[in-house]
């Protein structure tokens, strides 16, 4: 890892890189009408704290995706710790190139990361991947109600202008080729614990970092924590489980 490389200093060693929880997790694979075998794959992965879930729940062999070499070695290693290291296999790749390498997808799992090639687009393209009938879970950060706070309202405005409602997000579901099974919001819980309580802190301590961009970092961790401090419940992580229609 590098020394000043802020995302390794900040998420390093981290089980959590966004929000969430193995109970959500497991909670929404629940929501699906019937067992999913066949190829599972979890896009966006991370550190991969929802695939080992899945993994474990579904005894199936999981595709795990992410860009980022190091949160996959790390995902390997928790593998092989956990003894299901035959269950994971690691795609260093883009999201958007998962149709060209994974097909007859019979559940693509994506947890907090279709928005960096956005929504509607992650949907669009992942469609071509599954099977007929294949189920898809996404997870998209989402409105919750009308009115948010000035201070939300502007944050947003520059850290995700192409934030919708949850109720916009199910058209555009809909638009994408899916039906639209459950929808399923994340408990303010699942932002703090294992996630923010340990981010906080993290992020604090590197405001003196030497390094001009692991000060900017941090300071923008800070500032998003500070804004979900004050959201009233304004905006979430909503799961959206469909089925390609």
């Amino acid at each position: 890892m590098s020394d000043a490389n802020p995302i390794d200093l900040l998420f390093g060693g981290m089980e959590k890189l966004g929000p969430g929880s193995n109970r959500d997790t497991l909670k929404v694979l629940d929501m699906l009408p019937q067992t999913v075998h066949g190829v599972i794959v979890d896009a966006g992965c991370g550190a991969g704290r929802h695939t080992l879930a899945l993994a474990k729940r579904l005894q199936t062999l999981v595709h795990a995706v992410d860009s980022y070499e190091p949160f996959l070695d790390s995902l390997a290693q928790r593998a092989k710790e956990a003894g299901i290291e035959h269950l994971i296999q690691t795609h260093c790749m883009d999201m958007v190139n998962i149709p060209s390498i994974l097909r007859e997808i019979d559940l693509l799992w994506s947890e907090g990361a279709a928005y960096n090639i956005g929504f509607p687009h992650a949907l669009r393209t992942w469609h071509a991947a599954l099977k007929p009938g294949g189920f898809a879970v996404v997870s998209e950060l989402s409105w919750l109600r009308n009115n948010a706070p000035d201070a939300v309202l502007q944050f947003f405005k520059s850290g995700y202008p192409d934030m919708h409602s949850a109720d916009e997000n199910r058209i555009v579901a809909e638009d994408a080729g899916y039906n639209v099974l459950a929808m399923h919001t994340l408990p303010r819980e699942a932002w703090i614990k294992g996630y923010y309580d340990i981010l906080e802190p993290r992020a604090k301590a590197l405001l003196d970092h030497p390094d001009e961009s692991v000060r900017a970092f941090a300071a923008e961790t800070i500032e998003e924590i500070r804004i979900f401090g004050c959201s009233e419940d304004s905006y979430g992580y909503v799961f959206y489980v469909v089925q390609k229609a």
